[in-house]
């Protein structure tokens, strides 16, 4: 089995973008492809939805992901559940370690009280941007709205929850070259924001850019690690190979 800490050569290149900071992105990722997000200087923040291609209500479920695995935050080789009992994708690889699910999206509001104002009229492609908006403009080119704002991932980001219940936003959680590898299981609308994370210490407004690769996945094996992880992650993959008309025993 191989280290899933280290970086994995993929065979099947199929297609890579660099994504600048404080932007958002969304696009499909198709099942059997690896979607690879990797912090280019360290201190990224990737805010991340998912829904189904083909049936859009059915997305991402941070309660369903989290008891179902007894974890509070993901890495391998945890997989990302939909409301419907299916898997969305495993994380085959990942040298962070620890990625928030809890910490939730920025706004206007809370970046204003933060960082101050810098507007489009006055900054034009410069302007702060938000988490919550910046998704919403991804949400809408595929005729979803505000209400399919979910509590979402925030890959390389990293929130501890003290014994009094307070949360605490630890700095330099990921480092420069950082990535995680996601293998869709699903055919998936993945929407995007390079904003910074809401309780990110920094005096400062600044966003790191990401780079974004897609390489085809490998078979997934009888003994795959994601698969096996718990009893739970077995039947979300099975219950996604049925959703796809294919033996689950495969």
């Amino acid at each position: 089995m191989t280290d899933a800490t280290q970086p994995t050569t993929y065979n099947g290149f199929i297609w890579s973008e660099s994504l600048p900071a404080g932007a958002h992105w969304s696009g499909v990722i198709r099942r059997g492809t690896v979607l690879r997000i990797t912090d280019i200087q360290g201190k990224a923040n990737v805010a991340m939805l998912i829904n189904n291609l083909e049936v859009k209500n059915e997305r991402y479920n941070m309660p369903d992901t989290l008891k179902a695995q007894k974890t509070a935050f993901l890495t391998t080789p945890n997989m990302c559940f939909s409301d419907m009992g299916r898997v969305m994708c495993s994380v085959i690889a990942d040298t962070c370690g620890w990625h928030d699910t809890i910490g939730g999206l920025s706004n206007a509001k809370t970046l204003k009280a933060k960082y101050g104002e810098k507007d489009y009229q006055s900054a034009h492609n410069d302007y702060f941007k938000n988490g919550y908006d910046s998704l919403i403009n991804e949400l809408t080119k595929w005729g979803l709205n505000a209400s399919d704002i979910v509590p979402n991932l925030n890959w390389f980001s990293k929130v501890r929850v003290e014994d009094d219940g307070s949360m605490t936003f630890i700095e330099n959680n990921s480092t420069a070259g950082d990535f995680v590898d996601l293998r869709f299981e699903m055919d998936c609308i993945v929407s995007l924001s390079t904003a910074q994370h809401p309780m990110d210490t920094s005096p400062e407004y600044a966003p790191q850019p990401i780079e974004l690769s897609v390489f085809k996945a490998e078979e997934v094996k009888a003994d795959d690690a994601c698969r096996l992880h718990r009893a739970e992650n077995q039947r979300a993959y099975y219950n996604t190979k049925i959703f796809y008309g294919e033996n689950p025993d495969d």
